[in-house]
């Protein structure tokens, strides 16, 4: 089975924790993308990007070009849509990062957060079941080098992190129960 990228239809290897940076950083080289390689990136339909604009989940390209900072709050949301509502989403995401139009309030940039999230995701794909004691451990040691700008912030980023490795293994467990549904409707059918 292919591995992706959380949040994006880029093929990753499963076992690389620093995928994200690696295969995402240089696609910035050039100064940014256009809502159409946005959109090929993600999956997610261009409407759709736009409405998060509309509704300020995300900040208005400039230029019509998205910055990693942009790119990185679509592909959290992409993410974790499945799992979460939309408003939880962005309340989990000013939980860190304050108001989306100041980021001077900002605890953690949008891309590291992506990054941290991304490595906890590769960590938890070999170990789903991982029980809450071993999912916090995990979140405590992705911040290693991680330098708070404010006392308590780390606290703060961990207990974020927390909340979307926990809220996406959830969507993961959701999408093979609904797999395992749609196989039993089918064996019952054909009885």
């Amino acid at each position: 089975m292919a591995h992706c990228l959380p949040g994006t239809t880029v093929p990753a290897d499963p076992d690389r924790l620093d995928g994200a940076e690696a295969l995402l950083s240089p696609l910035f080289l050039a100064g940014g993308l256009t809502l159409s390689q946005v959109a090929q990136l993600t999956g997610l339909e261009p409407h759709m990007i736009q409405n998060w604009v509309r509704r300020g989940f995300v900040s208005p390209p400039q230029s019509k070009r998205y910055t990693r900072r942009q790119f990185s709050r679509i592909l959290l949301i992409s993410m974790l849509r499945g799992c979460m509502q939309l408003d939880k989403i962005c309340a989990l995401l000013s939980y860190v990062n304050g108001h989306l139009d100041d980021e001077s309030d900002d605890l953690i940039d949008d891309w590291r957060l992506y990054g941290y999230a991304a490595r906890l995701i590769v960590q938890a794909r070999g170990e789903p079941l991982a029980g809450p004691e071993e999912r916090r451990s995990w979140c405590a040691g992705v911040l290693e080098d991680y330098q708070e700008p404010q006392p308590g912030a780390r606290a703060r980023v961990e207990r974020c992190l927390y909340i979307i490795l926990t809220a996406w293994l959830a969507g993961q467990l959701k999408q093979e129960a609904d797999q395992q549904m749609t196989e039993l409707e089918r064996d019952l059918s054909n009885d």
